[in-house]
């Protein structure tokens, strides 16, 4: 591993394990961060879905408590009492996470398929327009009047899986999809929050085997970078998802999608002007 290669790791490290918890698309971010690295968009689209592993851990240790108890739960937990208050966070996250398979595994074939045929540029653009619509669902959610529901329902668990099965496309927030979706359905901001954070365990899983499976290995980076980069992303969104917790609350994300947004699109614009395709 170069010294180039050990600060993009670190830096993306860092740049993962920020962002995961704002509603403003991790990987496209971090998508847009290896592109202007020299990343191929393919190898940068693969990455940024495997390198949510790291914070995977942050969330993992976060909720220990909550997958303590859903895990004591699942000897007695029966179909035809799915959504009882003793099974009703195991049932969410089963039902979720199977049709966040379902909607996200055909989304990912599609995706890196799209990013080989893209010049850096238009790359780079699409992911920008890809945030401001992130950045236009957070505004439609945020304007809704919100309930106090707290425990999910089928039809919760359903529409929540699907949507965070879009998010396996870069731009789009996976827990700006799935918030939303929750708020939408008038649940509390915090449990929305909370249930949205959980169910990015499997998800991130679920993506980081479907990347390696794909790319048949580590996509394009070496194992010391991967864990160089995975380690970092780790600490970093332990330390900060407190604070980002907060900052959720007193900052409006809809608008960061919109600012980031446009940026990629202009950048990308200009990249494609002044840069050659390869």
């Amino acid at each position: 591993m170069t010294e180039t290669d050990l600060v993009v790791a670190v830096l993306a490290g860092i740049i993962q394990g920020i962002v995961e918890w704002l509603p403003v698309s991790s990987s496209g971010n971090l998508s847009l961060f290896l592109s202007l690295v020299g990343t191929d968009p393919v190898v940068a689209t693969q990455l940024a879905l495997f390198m949510q592993l790291g914070t995977t851990v942050s969330a993992a240790a976060y909720y220990r408590t909550e997958i303590a108890e859903a895990t004591r739960s699942l000897p007695g937990w029966r179909p035809q009492a799915a959504y009882a208050d003793d099974n009703a966070l195991v049932s969410y996250i089963i039902v979720a996470s199977f049709c966040t398979g379902i909607v996200g595994i055909p989304l990912y074939i599609f995706a890196v398929d799209l990013a080989g045929q893209l010049t850096g540029g238009v790359f780079i653009a699409t992911i920008g327009a890809l945030l401001v619509l992130t950045g236009l669902v957070l505004v439609a959610s945020e304007s809704r009047s919100m309930g106090g529901k707290q425990t999910p329902t089928l039809f919760d668990s359903v529409l929540v899986g699907a949507a965070q099965g879009l998010a396996i496309l870069p731009g789009i927030s996976r827990s700006g999809m799935t918030s939303s979706t929750l708020l939408f359905r008038s649940y509390d901001p915090p449990a929305a929050f909370n249930l949205s954070f959980l169910l990015s365990i499997p998800a991130s899983v679920g993506a980081a085997v479907l990347t390696v499976a794909s790319a048949g290995g580590l996509p394009g980076i070496s194992p010391t970078a991967a864990g160089v980069a995975l380690a970092v992303s780790a600490v970093v969104g332990y330390l900060m998802i407190d604070l980002l917790l907060r900052v959720v609350e007193r900052i409006p994300f809809w608008l960061v999608c919109f600012v980031l947004g446009a940026i990629a699109i202009v950048g990308g614009g200009l990249v494609s002007v002044f840069v050659p395709a390869a």
